[in-house]
């Protein structure tokens, strides 16, 4: 290339704008008051007795690019709230945008096209993939369902993304029996990446996995998202891998989230006492750390989905519930930039919003 044209290039960069970073950016999926309720039914008549309150009224949003981590203990309600918005549930209530679009009782034939942008790669590897069909149909399958042409054949689109997922093209007559967990994960993102998505949801992408290969899958997914620009939705148990792979954090107590902030400001300074009592239970392996914290018990039982308690749904396990936190529920406010929290007496919180009082605690939900 001559002088000329490397000028000529360079001014061209030049008058072309910079993308505006992530956090300026519309966002990809927006969610508000979503809402999964499963009813419960009892006698000969099938008549329905109660619910089971899985997702009970969340609001987020995600934006292009970025990787937004749920955190929670088991059964309150990550992963059907990644059933949602994927839309392999139906939703009860509230709505899920997508570019703009509302998606949230689409029906089969209008959802259709929409599997090309969103897509999931699920918890268990041994179960997500049919023990009958060998790897070329399992990862080609998006391609016949969604009767996408490739330029050399669908067989070579298969290999390329085996490849691309760190696994052999001659894997592609093989059968799901003759892999590893780390080794069927790795077909299940590539059969997620087949279509190209925007964005995908990972409910519990390493928790079946050896310890020792679930770094490899999660900085593949890093890979993954730097390389093709993707969008995540990462369910987690393990506060580790959370914080490793996710830009923002999402804690979720019996249906609700309960506290919403980016990574950094999450984990350096927790809010909600409830994420105050997850983080404790983090293990430290420096010894001499280990006896510099107070590590935090809770007490009693998770209540119970079908009938929540009153007020803020933790009250019954906090060590810093009053009479207010049983009867009002708190809302999801932002205390400080980037930081949302739904509890009455937040720690860590600015001077001017920790004080409690009955006039913050009537505030309206938002």
């Amino acid at each position: 290339m001559t002088e000329d044209s490397d000028t000529a290039a360079e001014a061209t960069a030049a008058t072309v704008p910079a993308s505006p970073p992530a956090s300026d950016r519309e966002p990809l999926l927006k969610v508000s008051g979503l809402e999964k309720h499963f009813p419960i039914k009892k006698g000969l008549l099938q008549r329905q007795s109660g619910a089971v309150r899985a997702v009970d009224g969340i609001d987020f949003d995600v934006k292009p690019g970025e990787t937004l981590g749920v955190v929670g203990e088991s059964g309150c309600g990550k992963s059907t709230m990644g059933r949602l918005i994927t839309r392999l549930l139906e939703p009860t209530g509230g709505k899920v945008e997508f570019e703009g679009v509302d998606i949230t009782h689409l029906g089969s034939g209008k959802i259709r096209p929409l599997r090309r942008d969103i897509q999931m790669i699920f918890q268990d590897p041994y179960s997500s993939l049919n023990p009958r069909h060998t790897i070329g149909t399992i990862v080609g399958a998006p391609f016949r369902l969604q009767k996408v042409q490739t330029e050399f054949g669908v067989k070579r689109a298969v290999q390329d993304l085996l490849e691309l997922c760190g696994l052999s093209p001659e894997h592609y007559n093989r059968y799901p029996h003759e892999f590893s967990g780390g080794q069927r994960q790795r077909i299940g993102i590539a059969r997620a990446l087949a279509l190209r998505p925007k964005m995908i949801v990972a409910d519990e992408p390493v928790s079946a996995l050896d310890v020792s290969i679930q770094a490899q899958v999660v900085n593949l997914l890093d890979d993954l998202q730097r390389e093709l620009g993707l969008t995540y939705v990462i369910i987690a148990h393990d506060l580790s891998v959370v914080r490793h792979v996710s830009d923002r954090v999402a804690v979720m107590y019996l249906g609700k989230i309960v506290e919403l902030a980016d990574r950094d400001s999450l984990y350096g300074s927790p809010m909600h006492p409830y994420t105050n009592a997850l983080m404790s239970a983090v293990p430290v392996p420096d010894p001499k750390r280990r006896t510099q914290r107070d590590r935090i018990l809770l007490t009693g039982d998770v209540p119970s989905p079908i009938s929540p308690p009153s007020g803020c749904r933790f009250h019954t396990r906090c060590w810093k519930a009053q009479e207010v936190c049983k009867v009002q529920e708190p809302p999801l406010v932002a205390l400080k930039t980037g930081h949302q929290v739904a509890c009455h007496f937040p720690e860590n919180a600015p001077e001017d919003t920790a004080k409690p009082s009955t006039e913050k605690a009537s505030a309206p939900a938002k």
